[in-house]
């Protein structure tokens, strides 16, 4: 598959190029750290920065929070999101 971009550096800005379902987990880091989560089924949503503060979000399918989360909880969490890397 061709590809124009090849040559050209993938920023934080940038389109992502890899994506996977992240597994909910109250103690296991999210590796590697996304550069954004998207939503897949509708729910609530705990996630956890780098400072290790955890927030539940309601959130909806189709959502992107371009947040780069350390931790996607799985106490509190109902919906299932991907990680755009």
């Amino acid at each position: 598959m061709a590809d124009n971009y090849k040559d050209h550096p993938i920023g934080i800005s940038g389109p992502a190029d890899k994506h996977r379902l992240i597994t909910k987990s109250d103690s296991a880091a999210v590796d590697p750290k996304p550069r954004a989560l998207y939503v897949l089924t509708s729910g609530d949503l705990s996630i956890g920065d780098s400072l290790g503060t955890a927030i539940t979000y309601p959130v909806t399918a189709g959502q992107i929070l371009p947040f780069r989360a350390t931790h996607v909880r799985a106490t509190g969490t109902t919906a299932t999101v991907v990680g755009w890397e």
